[in-house]
């Protein structure tokens, strides 16, 4: 059994953690140079469980299924086993995701995590600045992920992810690296899971062109909790936490006849920062997973939302040594997502 480390150690950790995140945020809310936000795909899960809790989650403690770590490196144990993972997301119009994740224990206290994944966009046609086509190019982003967690006590684990980011559009490319550092408190009795995560932070190496863009780099706290016997798992996670007004125009109904309004109110902004998910855990063998997402609703306040802009919903299934898990949402009336994730314990399977 793993000793806990004393108080003034614990609250080492906890300076070394608040120092890491008080950094990039100070940059983020104080020092804004007015660069736009770049590499938004960094924040697109490929986790299916994770999707369909809406989108952001960084509690969720699974270890039948290594994707849900990837907003959260803390998360991350040799109780996982040595897993490989592969995803693959329809995202809108002709967009298109897929990556593979693998995984296992690197002692009796910490594991590690390797991941590539692929953003593909489709055909778009180029053209010039008269409006002469001169043929089409596939825009498309890649990154590459390494994690690393340890154990601090029985329920605490700190852990950390780098990701390099590589984007090609037509003759511009782009470089970056991003870090994710997280701590995660879970109490496996009480079902409690507590967490705070720094992601993206980091910046360009190499850019576009002249124009400076800044990665969406950001602080999210999250907790998870089941009571009793209930078999549902419930979850909050606030995120965007390195700004506070997050102001959209909502259009009514989208008639020609509305008139878009300015929406700033303490409740909506409030409302922006948090993501709710429902996890059904009534059995080891079988998830059923459902998020609401306000944010991601009042995005699509200018387009054809519908009743179910903003929520997502997820299963999965877990068979021996494998296990399938899809997930999907609709943003707005013209467009339906949709994940699917496979996964496989490597020590499973050969015993």
């Amino acid at each position: 059994m793993l000793t806990l480390i004393s108080w003034p150690e614990f609250q080492k950790y906890i300076c070394l953690l608040a120092a890491l995140v008080s950094g990039p945020v100070a940059l983020a809310t104080d020092l804004d140079d007015g660069s736009p936000n770049a590499y938004s795909f960094l924040e697109t899960t490929s986790s299916t469980r994770i999707y369909g809790l809406g989108g952001i989650n960084i509690t969720i403690v699974d270890p039948d299924d290594i994707n849900t770590v990837d907003q959260n490196p803390a998360l991350l144990g040799p109780e996982y086993g040595t897993q490989l993972s592969f995803n693959y997301m329809h995202w809108l119009g002709s967009s298109n995701f897929a990556g593979l994740k693998f995984g296992g224990g690197a002692s009796d206290h910490g594991a590690w995590l390797a991941s590539i994944q692929y953003f593909g966009y489709g055909s778009i046609r180029q053209t010039e600045s008269d409006g002469t086509i001169v043929g089409d190019y596939s825009p498309a982003d890649l990154t590459f992920g390494a994690s690393y967690s340890h154990d601090l006590t029985n329920q605490l684990r700190i852990g950390a992810t780098l990701k390099m980011a590589y984007s090609n559009y037509s003759d511009y490319t782009a470089l970056a690296l991003a870090t994710d550092i997280g701590l995660n408190y879970y109490n496996v009795e009480s079902d409690l899971s507590l967490s705070i995560v720094a992601a993206n932070l980091g910046g360009q190496i190499k850019r576009f062109a002249d124009q400076h863009d800044r990665l969406p780099s950001d602080v999210r706290i999250g907790i998870s909790k089941s009571f009793g016997d209930f078999p549902v798992r419930f979850s909050i996670t606030a995120w965007n936490l390195t700004k506070w007004h997050l102001p959209y125009y909502d259009n009514g109904d989208g008639s020609y006849t509305s008139s878009p309004r300015l929406k700033d109110s303490f409740g909506s902004n409030l409302m922006r920062h948090l993501v709710f998910g429902a996890d059904l855990i009534s059995s080891d063998k079988f998830n059923l997973s459902l998020g609401y997402n306000y944010k991601s609703r009042s995005d699509m306040a200018t387009f054809s939302r519908n009743f179910l802009s903003g929520f997502s919903c997820a299963a999965g299934i877990k068979m021996n040594a494998f296990g399938i898990g899809i997930a999907m949402a609709q943003p707005h009336t013209g467009a339906t997502t949709l994940m699917v994730n496979f996964i496989t314990n490597i020590y499973d399977l050969t015993h």
